[in-house]
């Protein structure tokens, strides 16, 4: 079933885990995580439902597949603070559309807001993960979408919750009203939010849009995009 349906769908068992302890090992190396964050592999028979007090569960493709990054942005706080969930109840493909629309509002020189991303997109739930589907009256802003997750929901860790220094609640309700907004579509912003594929973005790239704050500090290297050694916007890096 396709999560662009605003259906809801039957609850289904959290799987337990399922994925390397050495790919875990990489994240963290990969993603600097600082021991004071405290990230832990699962023990075997434990589900993402099993998070201790005072950690969070975070899936593997969030970081390999939505370009997520900790800490987190205020954008992406924004957004779990105005639809009322936990980043623990997000799917990747919810993260991937989310992370998306940050950096191609960056792209092109504007503030990624709430209000903008609720233009385009219909707050969903499948099989009690939240995401986003295309509003029907919105362009589509996202070419290509991934479609599926292998194993997603096998595939996490736990991690102390201050890394996402905002109050987050696990919704209950599973009722989503489907929302019925006026499109505004002689917005200069509206109109300048072109359609771009889903890409997996550098660090260097992230760091530059300030979607991270990851960069070596022994690094010489200059965290903004080139092409063929020229200074080329972030806007047409999605197209490379």
């Amino acid at each position: 079933m396709a999560e662009e349906e605003l259906v809801q769908v039957a609850e289904g068992q959290l799987p337990v885990l399922k994925w390397d302890q050495g790919f875990f090992v990489q994240i963290m190396r990969g993603f600097q995580f600082p021991p004071e964050w405290d990230a832990r592999y699962p023990r075997q028979g434990q589900t993402a439902a099993d998070a201790p007090p005072g950690y969070i569960t975070l899936f593997e493709d969030f970081f390999l597949q939505g370009n997520f990054r900790l800490p987190a942005t205020e954008f992406m706080a924004s957004i779990l603070h105005f639809y009322g969930f936990h980043i623990s109840q997000m799917s990747p493909t919810g993260m991937v559309r989310v992370r998306h629309f940050e950096f191609l509002c960056r792209s092109q020189g504007m503030e990624p807001t709430v209000e903008k991303f609720w233009a385009f997109y219909q707050l969903i739930r499948n099989i009690g993960f939240y995401s986003f589907g295309n509003r029907g009256a919105a362009k589509k802003i996202l070419i290509g979408p991934p479609k599926s997750f292998h194993d997603w929901k096998m595939k996490f860790f736990f991690i102390r919750e201050e890394v996402i220094p905002i109050t987050m609640i696990f919704r209950k309700s599973h009722k989503i009203e489907k929302e019925e907004l006026p499109i505004p579509k002689g917005a200069d912003w509206y109109m300048n939010l072109l359609a771009t594929p889903n890409r997996i973005i550098g660090e260097h790239v992230l760091v530059a849009a300030q979607m991270s704050d990851k960069w070596p500090e022994t690094s010489e290297e200059v965290p903004v995009l080139k092409f063929n050694g020229e200074g080329m916007c972030y806007f047409l890096f999605l197209f490379l």
